[in-house]
């Protein structure tokens, strides 16, 4: 997928997280490149850096560089009876309302309910226990 980013921020293996058009974007003529081919909420990796430039009116250095991007490999914990490496899931975040230490792997953001995704890889146990003794597994989603 193509896309455009700041010059500064073009970088091979960069993660980042797409929250949507600046209202400077709306008059701008490389929206349909830069901001219609990304869903909000969502994280992307660049894969590779086009030497194409644009002007920006949003970013600092006011140009923009051509990037290829994937959706990011986002980590999750869910249920352990699920995580099986290679296999393909429906992301359903468990029922909690703790606020523990695990909540960002639980709830990670870049990934909503519903989603289907395939589990890229399996490591394990988290290292702290959940607190309303789940048994969860660490893995790698690929939405």
């Amino acid at each position: 997928m193509i896309t455009l980013i700041g010059n500064n921020l073009a970088e091979k293996g960069l993660k980042f997280m797409h929250y949507g058009a600046a209202s400077q974007c709306d008059e701008c003529r490389f929206k349909t490149t830069c901001i219609e081919s990304l869903e909000e909420g969502r994280i992307y990796r660049i894969r590779e850096i086009k030497t194409t430039t644009h002007p920006c009116m949003v970013h600092d250095s006011g140009k923009v560089k051509v990037v290829e991007v994937e959706k990011a490999v986002i980590k999750a914990a869910i249920d352990s009876k699920r995580a099986f490496e290679g296999s393909n899931i429906v992301f359903n975040p468990p029922e909690c309302d703790e606020d523990c230490s695990m909540r960002e792997l639980c709830f990670p953001e870049g990934l909503y309910p519903e989603d289907k995704c395939k589990i890229v890889k399996k490591m394990g146990k988290p290292s702290e226990k959940c607190p309303k003794g789940l048994n969860l597994n660490l893995v790698m989603l690929k939405y």
